[in-house]
């Protein structure tokens, strides 16, 4: 029997991004599947209403991929129906599964077992930073989040700095959205004057903002960004 298929849903990054994350082969594939891997069951109920189930919710099978149940998972029941030909569906709580983004194990799983991988086309905040930034989309790195304490923090700002000057080499990191006022303003107060940083803030979103200024410009251009979905890139 020939087996399933995992494919990779991107869930869009901001309440009423719809129109700009769905393509119709989301809608195509979200009609034909009634099982899904996801994080938080509430949420991705409430997406795939949105992105046009037409599967009832009764009949879904819904794995828990959590914090708290991704020890315990069991990977011979989440992959028992993809054995038996039935297609399954993985969902990031926003952006791109497997893109920072703990459904990299269960990628790397379906790898293990043969089973193939289908990535959908959809939003990745990381990509649609750098694409609007200006910097050098050529070569990049995303790091995540930078340590919270704040003398590793502007440690790490001025190694990411340095090597962004020394190898042309565009840095991607984010922060909690509570502390990110916080790491704008060490920004600010680390990098050199010339050094270039990128803010974008709510992506795909009605409000979403993307800029670029040297980090002596935005000096004089202060932001508020606490508890905003925010991601920062430099560039020296």
């Amino acid at each position: 029997m020939e087996k399933g298929k995992l494919y990779l849903i991107p869930v869009p990054l901001a309440d009423g991004a719809e129109r700009a994350s769905y393509t119709p082969l989301h809608h195509d594939v979200i009609a034909k599947i009634s099982e899904y891997i996801v994080e938080n069951e509430k949420t991705a109920r409430k997406f795939l209403k949105t992105a046009g189930l037409t599967v009832p919710q009764s009949e879904l099978i819904i794995h828990d991929f959590g914090k708290h149940a991704r020890e315990k998972m069991d990977y011979n029941q989440v992959f028992a129906n993809v054995l038996k030909g039935k297609d399954v569906g993985l969902m990031s709580e926003a952006g791109c599964p497997g893109v920072a983004d703990p459904g990299a194990d269960i990628v790397a799983e379906a790898h293990r077992r043969n089973i193939q991988v289908v990535p959908l086309v959809g939003p990745s905040s990381i990509l649609l930073a750098l694409m609007a930034s200006g910097f050098n989309g050529q070569k990049f790195t995303f790091h995540g989040y930078l340590p919270i304490d704040k003398s590793d923090r502007s440690r790490k700002i001025k190694e990411l700095e340095a090597q962004s000057r020394r190898e042309k080499i565009t840095q991607i990191f984010i922060e909690t959205p509570f502390r990110n006022n916080q790491l704008f303003e060490e920004l600010l107060k680390v990098g050199k004057p010339e050094t270039k940083l990128c803010v974008a803030v709510n992506l795909t979103a009605p409000d979403e903002f993307v800029e670029s200024r040297t980090i002596a410009n935005w000096q004089s251009h202060k932001l508020e960004l606490h508890k905003i979905p925010a991601i920062f890139l430099l560039f020296a």
